[in-house]
């Protein structure tokens, strides 16, 4: 079989969710890259992958993909038989639970730590100044977040369950560069965020793609 075709890029944040999903599955794939700087993703040849122009897409094969989040659960779905079982398909309670997870590290996490990031790391690429209300109203934003996440690995190792799943790995990118940040104390001042945060970014697919999450900040 063909390697599947990712097309973005490796420092991506969303990139980078993706990678972890297809390492832990120990899927064969080639990243594609996109060049953002030139407009790649913005030309006809990629809008026809995804119409909104942004990365990654997935190709499969006859089946294109795009939203991070949805091409792992398509990829944890497919390859359920191989690597780490992402979505704990053999018990229906689990999975439910890391449905559950997966949405609140959509809904609740993301759109508090992306502002966060943007205003760090992406801001300063594109000659802005960082938002710094932005940044302290969400830095208390994603804090109730992770103090139900602190409430939640007091009784169990990951988000979901004593497994690790899509409901941890979906976290992965933006904490591997908050950590690199004063932001930190996010996660480190909770003692059970901090153990389930070493459980996940230890992982040798973890180690693997934060390795290309290279953004730098000068903060």
């Amino acid at each position: 079989m063909a390697p599947l075709k990712l097309h973005g890029l490796p420092f991506s944040t969303c990139t980078a969710r993706v990678r972890a999903c297809l390492e832990e599955k120990n899927v064969e794939y080639e990243i594609c890259p996109v060049d953002l700087g030139t407009g790649a993703h913005k030309r006809p040849d990629f809008i026809s992958k995804n119409p909104f122009g942004q990365i990654p897409v997935l190709e499969d094969g006859d089946i294109t993909l795009f939203e991070s989040r949805a091409i792992n659960n398509y990829i944890a779905h497919k390859y359920k038989d191989q690597g780490t079982d992402l979505l704990q398909h053999e018990n229906l309670d689990d999975f439910a639970k890391v449905l559950v997870g997966c949405e609140v590290e959509s809904q609740q996490f993301n759109p508090t730590m992306g502002p966060i990031f943007f205003n760090i790391f992406i801001a300063p690429l594109r000659g802005w100044a960082p938002n710094q209300k932005a940044i302290d109203e969400n830095v208390v934003k994603v804090a109730t977040v992770l103090d139900v996440y602190e409430k939640r690995l007091s009784s169990s190792k990951y988000l979901a369950g004593d497994s690790y799943t899509l409901a941890d790995l979906n976290h992965l990118p933006y904490i591997a560069y908050i950590m690199n940040t004063p932001h930190a104390d996010l996660i480190n001042s909770r003692p059970h965020v901090k153990a389930w945060w070493e459980a996940v970014s230890s992982r040798p697919a973890s180690l693997k793609v934060s390795q290309g999450l290279t953004l730098g900040s000068s903060h």
